[in-house]
């Protein structure tokens, strides 16, 4: 368990002077996770620099170590020696992932064809999260699942004496099920296949190849993907992995300094992968002004830096197709949107309702609490904002245990006429430990607030 959730640490920000200066975001959250997770099974030596450090990645990480990696940190790069693919052994104790549900769901996929015992267990947040989507393309592979209250942790798995391969069309846009199955594929004989439907963030297709998995992928007329993997083949460790920067944990100061007047921010080495740029363009079409310099490739990844000035927003529509390129993105949208002229829609939400938190339903009290003029439906949201900010803020918002809310809010705090509380800012570790360094280095405010003013919770 996490001690965040015993011992809240309420923050709150206000509007002071302009934000400026260059900044770097840490590593993107899921090609960290990746790298562990790879690095640990692939034979040989990895070295991974600018992995993100935060408490998700770390149990992943840890996890890795009790199934028989070797991973240690040497200045500034992480060195993991391998076990070698289909050799993970069975962990003595239990998987313990704290909040971390990317981290828990890719391990389940990972080791749900091994012929062992595996015991997942997560905080209170994530132990409600439903976990059933991942589950159900492993059971079809052979994988026995023993949970104490339906598809939720904690829980077991077991695998099979030999996995069965499996054809899955995943019914949801999810690269968090996608990779799951995949990841099961290379303990699996034969060929295993994922249909999916809508595109989404494809870091797991691009990691197995640069790790020597023999994966192919086929995209039809309709945008349909199908992604084959060959099982039971060798990885090969890479010996200098770099983590491109994290998009979003860059939204949040992306958003800040569009928002604050005066602003002028460079934001480098952020990831600019196609499947996770929703925000970006959606910003833009509201009339950000956001530059993009120096494109590049690192770690087969694309990567630029972002230079960030004032603008004054519209509202808009946001299409439904485009909520895989940007699911974590919305509660800063929606922070954003209530400072454009108009009002911004967003459809295609239903994803939000099973993140850390109901994420949908905590950014609309989030909103309500704040004073923004908004109306919540079963998965869309729609935001009219005030450009000035005038009347904005002055709430306490409830994050619960979610680190996107409070780091949403915060950032809402800078722009608006009155400060905004969040009742808890420990958990933002879990993503992006350095935030409240840089939002402070580049001149916002941010301070503990009293613990009365948020008892209410």
């Amino acid at each position: 368990m996490t001690a965040h959730a015993s011992d809240p640490r309420p923050l709150t920000s206000r509007r002071d002077g302009a934000l400026r200066g260059r900044v770097r975001v840490p590593g993107d959250k899921s090609i960290s996770h990746r790298a562990f997770l790879f690095g640990g099974l692939a034979s040989g030596r990895t070295r991974v620099t600018g992995l993100l450090e935060g408490e998700d990645v770390l149990a992943t990480g840890r996890a890795m170590r009790q199934m028989g990696a070797r991973i240690e940190r040497e200045g500034d790069a992480w060195v993991i020696d391998g076990t070698g693919n289909g050799a993970l052994l069975e962990p003595e104790g239990v998987l313990d992932f704290g909040n971390a549900g990317t981290g828990s769901r890719l391990t389940m996929g990972l080791v749900g064809p091994y012929e062992f015992t595996t015991t997942f267990v997560g905080d209170a947040s994530l132990s409600r999260r439903p976990m059933g989507r991942v589950l159900d393309p492993l059971r079809e592979m052979g994988v026995q699942v023993l949970a104490r209250s339906k598809d939720r942790l904690p829980l077991s798995l077991r695998g099979p004496r030999v996995a069965a391969p499996i054809e899955y069309r995943v019914p949801m846009a999810s690269a968090q099920v996608k990779s799951a199955v995949l990841l099961a594929g290379l303990n699996t004989p034969g060929v295993t296949t994922v249909i999916e439907p809508v595109m989404t963030r494809d870091h797991t297709e691009k990691m197995l190849e640069g790790f020597g998995a023999r994966v192919s992928v086929e995209t039809d007329g309709a945008g349909v993907r199908t992604i084959r993997l060959e099982g039971q083949g060798e990885l090969r460790g890479v010996p200098d992995f770099v983590v491109p920067g994290d998009p979003s944990s860059a939204a949040f100061l992306v958003v800040a300094a569009l928002l604050v007047p005066g602003s002028d921010v460079v934001i480098e080495n952020a990831l600019m992968n196609p499947t996770r740029t929703g925000l970006v363009e959606t910003l833009r079409e509201m009339g950000a002004d956001i530059e993009i310099l120096n494109p590049r490739l690192s770690g087969g990844e694309d990567v630029a830096d972002l230079h960030v000035r004032h603008s004054a927003l519209r509202g808009v529509s946001v299409p439904a197709a485009r909520a895989p390129s940007m699911i974590d993105e919305y509660p800063v949208l929606a922070v954003a949107a209530a400072f454009a002229d108009g009002t911004t829609r967003m459809e295609g939400l239903e994803e939000l309702r099973v993140k850390e938190s109901d994420r949908l339903a905590a950014v609309a009290a989030g909103l309500a609490a704040n004073g923004v003029t908004h109306e919540e439906g079963p998965d869309w949201l729609t935001v009219t904002g005030r450009p000035d900010g005038r009347g904005l803020g002055g709430g306490t918002v409830e994050t619960h245990l979610d680190h996107r809310i409070a780091m949403s809010f915060l950032v809402m705090g800078l722009a608006s006429e009155k400060p905004v509380t969040v009742d808890d800012a420990t958990m933002i570790a879990t993503s992006f430990p350095e935030f409240e360094g840089l939002v402070t280095g580049l001149g916002g405010v941010l301070e503990p607030a009293a613990r009365s003013e948020h008892s209410k919770g």
